[in-house]
């Protein structure tokens, strides 16, 4: 059950009239705006304190989301894994599938984040949907009945949360790795006498963090304005590369695009080849829930989320199955794209369709530019994932990583954890880039499998609780809720269980999926520090402030 403090974390708990007259005279000079004082109210009711500042708009979230996923630019970086299974045709139809999947999933998460706007995202989801009903609230002194034992409860929560704020540090690590290895490859492209060490991509890895530091911190105040921009250069960086592609590289048929397939991984069957590369378009999608854990900054939030979510998954949606579209038909010499020095056949390709090392270099670096721009944003998110977890006390040091820097309104701790965490996986890259891919490997995994705890229990909670009792946001399924919510966990299944696999069916040391070994490291290493140490201090929400 959740734990009712008279002090939490050095700060006295309110009451909801006193804490609304803080926010009226905090706000009513800088903004007076009365969604504020709503927002307000609406952490209030899950015992949560304003303590972050909310500036963030549709636009901006809907920027940071769009360029965290990159999911045209994240196309270029894995498509040569899903032609190696499925072929084009199975890359397209891969993604069609994994979009319209993408798509349901957004469907309940857009709900869940109106239903509960909240900074922890699935884990906050899960434990919090235990008493998402009308009349009670966090605070009162009557609970509502809880679908499971609360020791169960609570430990499934604890493992998700884990299983996020490790998923997001990954998702950085990756992102920042990207973009370092990719300008080794266009050193190569235009200096062959150049040796590529995998500890030059250490380097340029912790250039391209600071850089996300930098932003994140003394242009803080500027993030949202920088993430609208981003969005900008996002769709107008699309068109920068689509044109110059299509317009000058050489055309393939409509048969090899939408009837070819192909099984490299020497599977049973093509079909089987084509669920094992599918991750290539699962990695495209991943991201789509930032919003979630951002929604403590967000102005309006239980309507913006599910807007932005929505409005993200649909923009990026476009623009990728476009951009594959464009790849397919204009591969040009695909067996000397593979096999180039750089490391990465899209840089290949580039330099084939501009006949030049210059065009190819440039439209490689709309790429680079893309990623950083989603290093930023997920630096952002992953930091808010930390920060929200260790308020509920999940994570060792929480009485620091909880706290906000009162200048800033920043949680400057969980901030440097990231940081830290990601200095610290860069240095794997330098002993064993194959070890450091395992680690990042595990972020598809890791982000369905978090939805499905969170996807799981909103079934549940339909199937048992009627309708009328729910405290539902103002984005509402209604009747089509339970089917779409079955559609999205039986699609979160299919993800998890082929993230998995390895690319061929004779695995090797160096062919297989380590995903699945870390994937359990991290899951064991939880169950351990839960025995250890959080089932000693973590009771779920920890209440911060009540209603009267």
């Amino acid at each position: 059950m959740a734990e009712t403090d008279s002090d939490v974390d050095g700060y006295p708990m309110k009451s909801l009239p006193s804490m609304v007259t803080a926010v009226q005279h905090q706000d009513s000079e800088a903004r007076g705006d009365s969604k504020t004082l709503r927002d307000e109210i609406e952490l209030a009711h899950f015992g949560k304190r304003q303590q972050l500042k909310r500036c963030f708009g549709l636009v901006s979230i809907t920027g940071l989301t769009c360029t965290l996923m990159g999911t045209w630019e994240g196309l270029f970086v894995a498509f040569a894994a899903g032609l190696n299974n499925g072929g084009a045709s199975g890359l397209l139809y891969g993604y069609l599938l994994a979009w319209s999947g993408t798509a349901l999933q957004v469907l309940i998460m857009a709900e869940l984040g109106s239903m509960i706007p909240l900074s922890g995202g699935h884990y906050n989801w899960y434990v919090t949907m235990r008493d998402a009903v009308k009349a009670p609230s966090y605070g009162s002194n009557d609970r509502v009945a809880i679908l499971s034992p609360p020791s169960c409860s609570k430990f499934l929560s604890y493992l998700t949360g884990w299983i996020s704020v490790i998923a997001w540090q990954a998702a950085m690590a990756s992102g920042a790795f990207l973009a370092g290895t990719i300008i080794q490859g266009l050193l190569v492209l235009n200096y062959p006498s150049y040796t590529a060490h995998r500890w030059h991509g250490t380097l340029l890895f912790y250039a391209i963090a600071a850089f996300g530091l930098f932003v994140n911190t003394y242009l803080v105040r500027l993030l949202p304005r920088i993430e609208s921009s981003f969005l900008v250069i996002h769709i107008l960086g699309f068109f920068g590369i689509l044109i110059p592609l299509v317009y000058l590289a050489p055309h393939g048929s409509v048969k090899d695009v939408f009837a070819a397939f192909n099984n490299g991984g020497g599977w049973s069957s093509t079909g089987l080849s084509f669920f094992v590369g599918l991750t290539t378009s699962l990695y495209a999608f991943i991201g789509i829930d930032a919003a979630s854990h951002m929604a403590e900054e967000i102005e309006n939030a239980t309507t913006i989320i599910p807007h932005s979510m929505i409005a993200s998954v649909i923009v990026n949606g476009c623009l990728g199955v476009g951009m594959l579209i464009a790849i397919l038909f204009c591969l040009g010499d695909l067996d000397s794209a593979l096999a180039t020095p750089t490391g990465f056949p899209f840089i290949e390709i580039f330099t084939q369709a501009t006949f030049s090392k210059s065009g190819g270099t440039l439209m490689s670096s709309l790429i680079i530019a893309a990623i950083i721009f989603g290093v930023i944003g997920c630096l952002a998110t992953s930091s808010r994932m930390t920060w929200a977890f260790a308020r509920e006390r999940g994570l060792p040091g929480s009485a620091h990583l909880a706290r906000i820097d009162p200048r800033t309104a920043l949680p400057l701790w969980s901030i440097g954890l990231t940081m830290a965490v990601n200095l610290l996986l860069a240095l794997i890259n330098i002993g064993s880039s194959t070890a450091f891919n395992a680690f990042t490997s595990l972020v598809v995994a890791a982000f369905h499998s978090s939805f499905l705890v969170s996807a799981s229990v909103l079934l549940l909670k339909r199937l048992t609780t009627p309708a009328a009792e729910m405290r539902w946001g103002p984005f509402r399924l209604g009747r089509l809720g339970v089917p779409i919510n079955i559609l999205a966990i039986a699609y979160g299944l299919v993800a998890v269980f082929f993230s998995f696999w390895p690319p061929s069916a004779t695995v090797t040391a160096r062919t297989m999926n380590w995903s699945i070994a870390v994937y359990g490291g991290v899951l064991l290493f939880s169950i351990f520090f839960w025995f250890l140490h959080g089932r000693k201090v973590y009771t779920g929400p920890v209440i911060e402030t009540h209603i009267e």
